[in-house]
Protein backbone atom coordinates (compact mmCIF):
# COMPACT_ATOMS: atom_id res chain seq x y z
CA UNK A 1 0.00 0.00 0.00
CA UNK A 2 2.73 2.45 0.93
CA UNK A 3 4.62 1.79 -2.30
CA UNK A 4 1.52 2.40 -4.43
CA UNK A 5 0.83 5.74 -2.72
CA UNK A 6 4.45 6.83 -3.15
CA UNK A 7 4.43 5.96 -6.85
CA UNK A 8 1.22 7.98 -7.25
CA UNK A 9 2.85 10.89 -5.43
CA UNK A 10 5.88 10.79 -7.74
CA UNK A 11 3.52 10.96 -10.72
CA UNK A 12 1.46 13.79 -9.16
CA UNK A 13 4.61 15.91 -8.73
CA UNK A 14 6.33 15.03 -12.02
CA UNK A 15 6.12 18.74 -12.93
CA UNK A 16 8.48 19.52 -10.04
CA UNK A 17 11.74 17.55 -10.52
CA UNK A 18 13.02 18.43 -7.04
CA UNK A 19 9.93 17.16 -5.22
CA UNK A 20 9.40 14.13 -7.46
CA UNK A 21 13.08 13.23 -7.11
CA UNK A 22 12.85 13.38 -3.33
CA UNK A 23 9.72 11.24 -3.38
CA UNK A 24 11.47 8.75 -5.67
CA UNK A 25 14.16 8.47 -2.98
CA UNK A 26 11.43 7.53 -0.51
CA UNK A 27 10.31 4.73 -2.86
CA UNK A 28 13.88 3.44 -2.95
CA UNK A 29 13.94 3.73 0.84
CA UNK A 30 11.35 0.95 1.07
CA UNK A 31 13.79 -1.49 -0.59
CA UNK A 32 16.82 -0.40 1.42
CA UNK A 33 17.95 -1.35 4.91
CA UNK A 34 16.43 0.13 8.04
CA UNK A 35 17.98 3.45 9.08
CA UNK A 36 18.90 3.66 12.78
CA UNK A 37 20.32 6.89 14.17
CA UNK A 38 22.63 6.85 17.18
CA UNK A 39 22.11 10.02 19.21
CA UNK A 40 22.97 11.47 22.60
CA UNK A 41 24.87 14.17 24.39
CA UNK A 42 28.54 14.89 23.88
CA UNK A 43 30.77 12.16 25.39
CA UNK A 44 27.83 9.77 25.70
CA UNK A 45 29.81 7.15 23.76
CA UNK A 46 27.88 7.18 20.45
CA UNK A 47 30.79 6.37 18.15
CA UNK A 48 32.14 3.73 20.54
CA UNK A 49 28.78 1.98 20.67
CA UNK A 50 28.43 2.19 16.88
CA UNK A 51 31.82 0.48 16.52
CA UNK A 52 30.69 -2.23 18.92
CA UNK A 53 27.52 -2.84 16.90
CA UNK A 54 29.46 -3.01 13.63
CA UNK A 55 32.34 -5.03 15.07
CA UNK A 56 35.02 -2.77 13.61
CA UNK A 57 36.56 0.57 14.52
CA UNK A 58 35.13 2.62 11.67
CA UNK A 59 33.56 5.50 13.62
CA UNK A 60 36.15 7.94 14.99
CA UNK A 61 35.65 8.24 18.74
CA UNK A 62 37.90 11.24 19.38
CA UNK A 63 36.89 14.89 19.31
CA UNK A 64 37.99 15.42 15.71
CA UNK A 65 36.18 17.38 13.02
CA UNK A 66 34.36 14.38 11.55
CA UNK A 67 32.55 13.75 14.85
CA UNK A 68 30.82 17.12 14.38
CA UNK A 69 28.91 16.10 11.25
CA UNK A 70 26.21 13.53 10.55
CA UNK A 71 27.86 10.35 9.24
CA UNK A 72 26.06 7.44 7.56
CA UNK A 73 27.55 3.94 7.81
CA UNK A 74 26.21 1.60 5.12
CA UNK A 75 27.03 -1.83 3.75
CA UNK A 76 29.21 -1.64 0.65
CA UNK A 77 31.27 -3.91 -1.56
CA UNK A 78 34.46 -2.06 -0.72
CA UNK A 79 35.53 0.65 1.75
CA UNK A 80 34.60 4.10 0.53
CA UNK A 81 34.14 7.50 2.18
CA UNK A 82 32.16 10.27 0.46
CA UNK A 83 31.77 13.85 1.64
CA UNK A 84 28.53 15.61 0.68
CA UNK A 85 29.00 19.39 0.87
CA UNK A 86 26.12 21.80 1.41
CA UNK A 87 26.86 23.12 -2.06
CA UNK A 88 28.56 21.37 -4.93
CA UNK A 89 29.26 17.80 -5.95
CA UNK A 90 30.15 14.93 -3.58
CA UNK A 91 33.86 14.41 -2.91
CA UNK A 92 35.61 11.10 -2.32
CA UNK A 93 37.92 10.98 0.71
CA UNK A 94 40.91 8.77 1.39
CA UNK A 95 40.30 5.51 3.29
CA UNK A 96 43.00 5.50 5.97
CA UNK A 97 43.30 2.99 8.82
CA UNK A 98 45.75 3.53 11.64
CA UNK A 99 46.30 1.07 14.46
CA UNK A 100 43.18 -0.80 13.34
CA UNK A 101 40.89 2.27 13.40
CA UNK A 102 39.47 4.22 10.46
CA UNK A 103 40.68 7.82 10.28
CA UNK A 104 38.50 10.29 8.37
CA UNK A 105 40.13 13.48 7.09
CA UNK A 106 37.78 16.10 5.66
CA UNK A 107 40.52 17.20 3.28
CA UNK A 108 40.43 20.84 4.32
CA UNK A 109 36.67 21.27 3.91
CA UNK A 110 35.33 23.38 6.81
CA UNK A 111 32.92 21.49 9.04
CA UNK A 112 30.22 24.14 8.52
CA UNK A 113 30.32 23.45 4.76
CA UNK A 114 29.68 19.70 5.17
CA UNK A 115 26.13 18.38 4.93
CA UNK A 116 27.00 14.78 5.81
CA UNK A 117 29.46 11.95 5.26
CA UNK A 118 28.73 8.46 3.92
CA UNK A 119 30.98 5.54 4.81
CA UNK A 120 30.43 2.35 2.81
CA UNK A 121 31.97 -0.67 4.52
CA UNK A 122 31.96 -4.40 3.61
CA UNK A 123 30.49 -5.92 6.77
CA UNK A 124 27.42 -8.13 7.36
CA UNK A 125 26.45 -5.98 10.38
CA UNK A 126 25.31 -3.13 8.13
CA UNK A 127 23.25 -5.15 5.63
CA UNK A 128 20.10 -5.21 7.76
CA UNK A 129 20.36 -1.68 9.12
CA UNK A 130 22.41 1.38 8.21
CA UNK A 131 23.71 3.26 11.26
CA UNK A 132 23.81 7.04 11.43
CA UNK A 133 26.22 8.69 13.85
CA UNK A 134 25.04 12.15 14.91
CA UNK A 135 26.93 15.01 16.58
CA UNK A 136 26.55 15.43 20.31
CA UNK A 137 23.40 17.16 21.51
CA UNK A 138 23.96 19.94 24.06
CA UNK A 139 27.47 20.46 22.70
CA UNK A 140 29.46 23.48 23.88
CA UNK A 141 29.31 24.51 20.23
CA UNK A 142 25.73 25.55 19.56
CA UNK A 143 26.08 24.82 15.84
CA UNK A 144 27.35 21.27 16.44
CA UNK A 145 24.36 20.46 18.62
CA UNK A 146 21.99 21.96 16.06
CA UNK A 147 23.30 19.63 13.33
CA UNK A 148 22.04 16.59 15.24
CA UNK A 149 18.70 18.23 15.99
CA UNK A 150 18.24 19.35 12.38
CA UNK A 151 18.75 15.80 11.19
CA UNK A 152 16.54 14.08 13.77
CA UNK A 153 13.92 16.81 14.18
CA UNK A 154 14.05 18.92 10.98
CA UNK A 155 13.04 22.55 11.37
CA UNK A 156 10.95 22.43 8.17
CA UNK A 157 8.81 19.71 9.79
CA UNK A 158 9.74 17.15 7.16
CA UNK A 159 10.10 13.62 8.57
CA UNK A 160 13.58 12.67 9.68
CA UNK A 161 15.58 10.34 7.44
CA UNK A 162 15.99 7.95 10.39
CA UNK A 163 13.43 5.19 10.85
CA UNK A 164 14.41 4.62 14.48
CA UNK A 165 16.80 6.01 17.08
CA UNK A 166 19.10 4.56 19.71
CA UNK A 167 19.44 7.32 22.30
CA UNK A 168 22.42 7.21 24.67
CA UNK A 169 22.33 8.79 28.10
CA UNK A 170 24.56 8.51 31.14
CA UNK A 171 21.60 9.17 33.45
CA UNK A 172 18.07 10.39 32.97
CA UNK A 173 18.12 14.16 32.42
CA UNK A 174 15.42 16.62 31.37
CA UNK A 175 17.28 17.32 28.10
CA UNK A 176 17.16 13.61 27.23
CA UNK A 177 13.39 13.51 27.70
CA UNK A 178 12.99 16.67 25.61
CA UNK A 179 14.92 15.15 22.71
CA UNK A 180 12.96 11.88 22.78
CA UNK A 181 9.74 13.87 22.93
CA UNK A 182 10.74 15.77 19.77
CA UNK A 183 11.65 12.54 17.97
CA UNK A 184 8.40 10.89 19.09
CA UNK A 185 6.42 13.71 17.49
CA UNK A 186 7.73 12.49 14.13
CA UNK A 187 5.73 9.29 14.61
CA UNK A 188 2.37 8.03 13.48
CA UNK A 189 -0.11 9.88 15.68
CA UNK A 190 2.69 10.38 18.19
CA UNK A 191 3.37 6.68 18.50
CA UNK A 192 4.94 7.01 21.92
CA UNK A 193 8.44 5.72 21.59
CA UNK A 194 7.87 2.58 19.52
CA UNK A 195 10.79 3.62 17.31
CA UNK A 196 13.19 4.59 20.13
CA UNK A 197 15.42 2.59 22.46
CA UNK A 198 17.26 4.29 25.30
CA UNK A 199 20.73 3.09 26.29
CA UNK A 200 22.48 3.79 29.57
CA UNK A 201 25.86 4.19 27.95
CA UNK A 202 29.15 3.92 29.82
CA UNK A 203 27.16 1.74 32.20
CA UNK A 204 30.29 0.51 33.96
CA UNK A 205 30.70 3.98 35.48
CA UNK A 206 27.48 3.55 37.49
CA UNK A 207 29.25 1.10 39.77
CA UNK A 208 32.45 3.11 39.92
CA UNK A 209 34.19 0.73 37.55
CA UNK A 210 33.88 -2.19 39.98
CA UNK A 211 33.90 -5.71 38.52
CA UNK A 212 30.20 -6.03 39.36
CA UNK A 213 29.32 -2.58 37.95
CA UNK A 214 27.04 -4.00 35.26
CA UNK A 215 24.82 -5.61 37.90
CA UNK A 216 24.10 -2.14 39.28
CA UNK A 217 23.68 -0.70 35.78
CA UNK A 218 21.11 -3.34 34.78
CA UNK A 219 19.15 -2.60 37.95
CA UNK A 220 19.08 1.09 37.00
CA UNK A 221 17.89 0.18 33.49
CA UNK A 222 15.05 -1.91 34.93
CA UNK A 223 14.00 1.02 37.11
CA UNK A 224 14.14 3.43 34.18
CA UNK A 225 11.82 1.16 32.18
CA UNK A 226 9.07 1.93 34.67
CA UNK A 227 9.75 5.68 34.85
CA UNK A 228 6.62 7.46 33.55
CA UNK A 229 8.67 9.99 31.57
CA UNK A 230 10.54 7.24 29.69
CA UNK A 231 7.71 4.71 29.28
CA UNK A 232 6.06 6.96 26.74
CA UNK A 233 9.25 7.94 24.95
CA UNK A 234 11.30 4.76 24.54
CA UNK A 235 10.22 1.17 24.09
CA UNK A 236 13.13 -0.23 26.09
CA UNK A 237 16.04 0.84 28.27
CA UNK A 238 19.26 -1.18 28.10
CA UNK A 239 22.55 -0.84 30.00
CA UNK A 240 25.72 -1.21 27.89
CA UNK A 241 29.41 -0.74 28.67
CA UNK A 242 30.20 0.54 25.19
CA UNK A 243 33.99 0.68 25.44
CA UNK A 244 34.15 -2.88 26.78
CA UNK A 245 31.85 -4.06 23.97
CA UNK A 246 33.92 -2.35 21.28
CA UNK A 247 37.18 -3.76 22.61
CA UNK A 248 35.73 -7.25 23.02
CA UNK A 249 34.67 -7.30 19.36
CA UNK A 250 38.06 -6.03 18.18
CA UNK A 251 40.39 -7.64 20.76
CA UNK A 252 43.96 -8.11 19.57
CA UNK A 253 46.38 -10.85 20.59
CA UNK A 254 48.91 -8.31 21.88
CA UNK A 255 46.25 -6.81 24.14
CA UNK A 256 45.37 -10.25 25.51
CA UNK A 257 49.06 -10.87 26.23
CA UNK A 258 49.30 -7.54 28.09
CA UNK A 259 46.19 -8.37 30.14
CA UNK A 260 47.66 -11.79 30.96
CA UNK A 261 50.80 -10.06 32.22
CA UNK A 262 48.67 -7.79 34.40
CA UNK A 263 46.72 -10.79 35.70
CA UNK A 264 50.04 -12.31 36.87
CA UNK A 265 50.71 -9.31 39.14
CA UNK A 266 49.81 -9.98 42.81
CA UNK A 267 46.12 -9.13 43.22
CA UNK A 268 46.61 -6.53 45.95
CA UNK A 269 49.28 -4.73 43.93
CA UNK A 270 47.13 -4.64 40.78
CA UNK A 271 44.04 -3.46 42.66
CA UNK A 272 46.11 -0.64 44.14
CA UNK A 273 47.46 0.34 40.71
CA UNK A 274 43.93 0.37 39.25
CA UNK A 275 42.37 2.49 41.99
CA UNK A 276 42.51 5.42 39.55
CA UNK A 277 43.58 5.97 35.97
CA UNK A 278 46.31 8.36 37.13
CA UNK A 279 47.88 5.69 39.33
CA UNK A 280 47.89 3.20 36.50
CA UNK A 281 49.55 5.70 34.15
CA UNK A 282 52.28 6.97 36.49
CA UNK A 283 55.53 7.07 34.49
CA UNK A 284 57.55 5.74 37.44
CA UNK A 285 55.21 2.80 38.11
CA UNK A 286 56.47 -0.72 37.43
CA UNK A 287 53.37 -2.70 36.54
CA UNK A 288 53.94 -6.07 34.86
CA UNK A 289 56.89 -4.62 33.00
CA UNK A 290 54.57 -2.55 30.78
CA UNK A 291 55.85 0.82 29.61
CA UNK A 292 53.74 3.90 30.34
CA UNK A 293 52.74 4.23 26.66
CA UNK A 294 51.59 0.60 26.58
CA UNK A 295 49.52 1.15 29.71
CA UNK A 296 47.99 4.28 28.19
CA UNK A 297 46.93 2.33 25.10
CA UNK A 298 45.42 -0.40 27.26
CA UNK A 299 43.51 2.16 29.29
CA UNK A 300 42.12 3.80 26.13
CA UNK A 301 40.94 0.44 24.85
CA UNK A 302 39.57 -1.12 28.05
CA UNK A 303 39.02 1.61 30.62
CA UNK A 304 39.59 0.86 34.30
CA UNK A 305 36.51 -1.39 34.40
CA UNK A 306 37.67 -3.46 31.44
CA UNK A 307 41.16 -3.89 32.87
CA UNK A 308 39.79 -5.01 36.22
CA UNK A 309 37.28 -7.39 34.68
CA UNK A 310 39.65 -8.74 32.04
CA UNK A 311 42.36 -9.63 34.53
CA UNK A 312 39.85 -11.28 36.89
CA UNK A 313 38.49 -13.40 34.03
CA UNK A 314 41.97 -14.50 32.95
CA UNK A 315 42.67 -15.61 36.54
CA UNK A 316 39.38 -17.57 36.40
CA UNK A 317 40.55 -19.55 33.39
CA UNK A 318 39.66 -17.60 30.24
CA UNK A 319 43.00 -18.50 28.75
CA UNK A 320 42.65 -17.50 25.09
CA UNK A 321 41.82 -14.27 23.26
CA UNK A 322 38.63 -15.82 21.79
CA UNK A 323 37.35 -17.08 25.14
CA UNK A 324 38.09 -13.80 26.89
CA UNK A 325 36.53 -11.71 24.12
CA UNK A 326 33.34 -13.77 24.20
CA UNK A 327 32.96 -13.39 27.97
CA UNK A 328 33.74 -9.66 27.92
CA UNK A 329 31.16 -9.18 25.17
CA UNK A 330 28.54 -11.10 27.13
CA UNK A 331 29.18 -8.99 30.24
CA UNK A 332 29.19 -5.71 28.32
CA UNK A 333 25.43 -5.74 27.73
CA UNK A 334 25.81 -5.52 23.94
CA UNK A 335 23.88 -8.76 23.40
CA UNK A 336 20.94 -7.25 25.32
CA UNK A 337 20.98 -4.23 23.03
CA UNK A 338 21.28 -6.32 19.87
CA UNK A 339 18.30 -8.43 20.94
CA UNK A 340 16.28 -5.29 21.69
CA UNK A 341 17.13 -3.78 18.29
CA UNK A 342 16.22 -7.00 16.51
CA UNK A 343 12.91 -7.45 18.35
CA UNK A 344 11.80 -3.84 18.23
CA UNK A 345 13.31 -2.44 15.04
CA UNK A 346 14.60 -5.11 12.65
CA UNK A 347 11.56 -7.40 12.90
CA UNK A 348 9.33 -4.36 12.29
CA UNK A 349 11.55 -2.84 9.62
CA UNK A 350 8.95 -2.95 6.83
CA UNK A 351 6.38 -1.16 8.99
CA UNK A 352 8.87 1.45 10.21
CA UNK A 353 10.14 2.15 6.68
CA UNK A 354 6.61 2.40 5.29
CA UNK A 355 5.67 4.75 8.12
CA UNK A 356 8.63 7.03 7.32
CA UNK A 357 7.82 7.05 3.61
CA UNK A 358 4.12 7.83 4.12
CA UNK A 359 4.97 10.70 6.47
CA UNK A 360 7.10 12.08 3.63
CA UNK A 361 4.04 12.14 1.35
CA UNK A 362 1.99 14.03 3.94
CA UNK A 363 4.75 16.59 4.37
CA UNK A 364 5.12 17.16 0.62
CA UNK A 365 1.36 17.57 0.16
CA UNK A 366 1.30 20.14 2.97
CA UNK A 367 4.33 22.07 1.66
CA UNK A 368 3.56 21.97 -2.07
CA UNK A 369 -0.14 21.39 -2.80
CA UNK A 370 -0.82 19.57 -6.05
CA UNK A 371 -3.97 18.73 -8.00
CA UNK A 372 -4.09 15.23 -6.51
CA UNK A 373 -2.68 16.30 -3.16
CA UNK A 374 -5.95 16.01 -1.26
CA UNK A 375 -6.57 12.51 -2.55
CA UNK A 376 -3.01 11.45 -1.66
CA UNK A 377 -3.29 12.83 1.86
CA UNK A 378 -6.63 11.09 2.35
CA UNK A 379 -5.16 7.79 1.15
CA UNK A 380 -2.21 8.08 3.54
CA UNK A 381 -4.53 8.85 6.45
CA UNK A 382 -6.70 5.88 5.47
CA UNK A 383 -3.68 3.57 5.54
CA UNK A 384 -2.60 4.89 8.92
CA UNK A 385 -6.14 4.40 10.24
CA UNK A 386 -6.92 1.02 8.69
CA UNK A 387 -3.65 -0.87 8.42
CA UNK A 388 -3.42 -3.16 11.44
CA UNK A 389 0.37 -2.81 11.68
CA UNK A 390 -0.04 0.89 12.43
CA UNK A 391 -2.90 0.18 14.84
CA UNK A 392 -0.52 -2.12 16.73
CA UNK A 393 2.11 0.60 16.88
CA UNK A 394 -0.36 3.16 18.16
CA UNK A 395 -1.80 0.86 20.83
CA UNK A 396 1.61 -0.38 21.91
CA UNK A 397 2.69 3.20 22.46
CA UNK A 398 -0.57 4.13 24.20
CA UNK A 399 -0.22 1.21 26.62
CA UNK A 400 3.39 2.04 27.41
CA UNK A 401 2.57 5.70 28.07
CA UNK A 402 -0.60 4.65 29.91
CA UNK A 403 -2.77 6.79 27.65
CA UNK A 404 -4.84 3.59 27.47
CA UNK A 405 -5.01 1.39 30.55
CA UNK A 406 -6.05 -2.21 30.93
CA UNK A 407 -6.79 -3.85 34.28
CA UNK A 408 -4.47 -6.24 36.10
CA UNK A 409 -1.92 -8.13 34.05
CA UNK A 410 -3.78 -7.56 30.80
CA UNK A 411 -1.55 -4.67 29.75
CA UNK A 412 1.62 -6.79 29.86
CA UNK A 413 -0.06 -9.61 27.94
CA UNK A 414 -1.42 -7.18 25.36
CA UNK A 415 1.98 -5.57 24.86
CA UNK A 416 3.57 -8.98 24.30
CA UNK A 417 0.92 -9.97 21.75
CA UNK A 418 1.34 -6.62 19.99
CA UNK A 419 5.02 -7.37 19.48
CA UNK A 420 6.84 -5.57 22.29
CA UNK A 421 9.25 -8.50 22.65
CA UNK A 422 9.44 -9.15 18.91
CA UNK A 423 7.18 -9.45 15.89
CA UNK A 424 7.63 -13.20 15.41
CA UNK A 425 4.80 -15.48 16.59
CA UNK A 426 6.80 -17.26 19.35
CA UNK A 427 7.84 -13.96 20.94
CA UNK A 428 4.27 -12.62 20.81
CA UNK A 429 2.86 -15.80 22.35
CA UNK A 430 5.55 -16.17 25.00
CA UNK A 431 6.90 -19.46 23.62
CA UNK A 432 10.45 -20.55 22.70
CA UNK A 433 11.69 -19.60 19.25
CA UNK A 434 11.78 -23.27 18.23
CA UNK A 435 8.25 -24.07 19.46
CA UNK A 436 6.41 -26.40 17.04
CA UNK A 437 3.66 -24.98 14.87
CA UNK A 438 0.99 -26.99 16.71
CA UNK A 439 1.95 -25.43 20.04
CA UNK A 440 1.95 -21.96 18.51
CA UNK A 441 -1.48 -22.55 16.98
CA UNK A 442 -2.92 -23.79 20.29
CA UNK A 443 -1.52 -20.77 22.12
CA UNK A 444 -2.90 -18.39 19.49
CA UNK A 445 -6.35 -19.99 19.66
CA UNK A 446 -6.35 -19.73 23.45
CA UNK A 447 -5.29 -16.09 23.29
CA UNK A 448 -7.94 -15.30 20.67
CA UNK A 449 -10.70 -16.84 22.77
CA UNK A 450 -9.52 -15.01 25.88
CA UNK A 451 -9.33 -11.59 24.18
CA UNK A 452 -12.62 -12.01 22.35
CA UNK A 453 -14.35 -12.51 25.68
CA UNK A 454 -12.62 -9.45 27.08
CA UNK A 455 -13.58 -7.33 24.06
CA UNK A 456 -17.22 -8.32 24.51
CA UNK A 457 -17.28 -7.38 28.20
CA UNK A 458 -20.05 -4.72 28.47
CA UNK A 459 -18.44 -3.28 31.60
CA UNK A 460 -15.27 -2.16 29.82
CA UNK A 461 -15.02 1.56 28.93
CA UNK A 462 -14.67 2.37 25.25
CA UNK A 463 -10.88 2.91 25.26
CA UNK A 464 -9.96 -0.46 26.81
CA UNK A 465 -12.66 -2.20 24.72
CA UNK A 466 -11.17 -0.75 21.51
CA UNK A 467 -7.72 -1.88 22.69
CA UNK A 468 -9.04 -5.42 23.22
CA UNK A 469 -10.45 -5.45 19.70
CA UNK A 470 -7.03 -4.51 18.28
CA UNK A 471 -5.47 -7.40 20.22
CA UNK A 472 -8.21 -9.71 18.90
CA UNK A 473 -7.30 -8.75 15.35
CA UNK A 474 -3.63 -9.41 16.16
CA UNK A 475 -4.53 -12.91 17.39
CA UNK A 476 -6.56 -13.52 14.24
CA UNK A 477 -3.58 -12.44 12.15
CA UNK A 478 -1.28 -14.81 14.06
CA UNK A 479 -3.67 -17.69 13.41
CA UNK A 480 -3.93 -16.84 9.73
CA UNK A 481 -0.14 -16.87 9.47
CA UNK A 482 0.20 -20.13 11.38
CA UNK A 483 -2.47 -21.79 9.23
CA UNK A 484 -0.19 -21.22 6.24
CA UNK A 485 2.61 -23.26 7.88
CA UNK A 486 3.07 -26.57 5.96
CA UNK A 487 1.88 -29.74 7.66
CA UNK A 488 5.43 -31.00 8.17
CA UNK A 489 6.10 -27.97 10.40
CA UNK A 490 3.42 -29.09 12.88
Amino acid sequence: MARAVLVQAVEAYRHDPTVSGWLAQQVARLDGPLRIAVAGKVKAGKSTLLNALVGEQIAPADAGECTKVVTWYRAGRQPRITLFPRQGAPVGLAVDRRDGALVIDLGGTPVDDVDHLEVDWPTPSLRVASLIDTPGIASMSTEVGKRALRFLDPEDERPTEADAVVYLMRHLHAADAEFLEAFRDQGVSQSAGVNAVAVISRADEIGGGRVDAMVSARAVARRYRTEPVLRGLAQNVVAVAGLLAETARTLRHTEFAALAALAAVPREDLESALLTADRFLRPDADIAGLAADDRARLLRRFGVFGLRLGTVLIRQGYASPAALAAELLDRSGLHDLQQALDAQFVQRRDVLKARSALLAVLRVVADAPARDGGRLAAEVERIFADAHEFAELRLLGALRSRAVTLPGELAAEAQALLGERGAAAPARLGLPADAPAAALRDAALTALDRWQRRAENPMLPRGPADACRVVVRTCEGLLATLDRVPAYGR
